[in-house]
């Protein structure tokens, strides 16, 4: 549990940083345009997009704390800036649980396949599939066992596919030296 804790404090230091300030802001612009650019919807409940790839990057470098506040932000943010459908705060509180276990499992911790694999999975069986499904089924009055189906058969293709465009990106960012840049302190005046 301490160490629980400490992860969590760690990750709220984060935000006194200017450089993970700035490493936010480049990343919620990034998201903002994947999400113009890079959406697919593939029916009135389903769709593609690769703006969680900055938020994972979030998640990743900066921790479960920032990572679901940023989350949350972007959610709404995203909403405002291309609404789709009406707006539902348990989509918001989806994006921020997600970000919290991808901190979870990646903050500090070396990147591995099998931990992104086994992360990915419990975040698109707890959030996107059941979760997820559920608000929709809320929204739109349709029945939670009549969407799950094409929804977890969507989640399920994309899982390893995801999975396996976050490892490739979060491997080249790491080779490239991105992450010791972002945790290496600034010169003091």
């Amino acid at each position: 549990m301490k160490k629980f804790s400490r992860m969590l404090i760690s990750s709220f230091a984060e935000l006194k940083r200017l450089r993970s300030l700035t490493f936010l802001a480049v990343m919620g612009a990034l998201a903002l345009a994947l999400e113009a650019v890079a959406s697919l919807d593939l029916g009135p409940y389903i769709s593609i997009g690769f703006s969680g790839l900055p938020n994972q990057l979030v998640d990743l470098l900066l921790g479960p704390s920032v990572g679901g506040l940023f989350a949350g932000a972007m959610d709404v943010l995203k909403y405002l800036i291309k609404p789709s459908g009406p707006f539902h705060f348990g989509f918001t509180l989806d994006a921020m649980l997600a970000a919290f276990i991808y901190g979870c499992s990646y903050y500090g911790r070396p990147v591995t396949l099998r931990r992104i694999f086994l992360t990915k999975l419990l975040v698109t069986v707890v959030v996107n599939m059941a979760l997820g499904t559920m608000w929709i089924s809320q929204l739109y009055g349709r029945a939670f066992l009549v969407l799950l189906p094409s929804r977890a058969l969507k989640d399920i293709l994309v899982w390893p596919v995801e999975s396996m465009i976050f490892y490739t990106l979060a491997l080249a960012l790491e080779d490239a030296g991105i992450y010791k840049l972002l945790k290496k302190e600034a010169p003091r005046l």
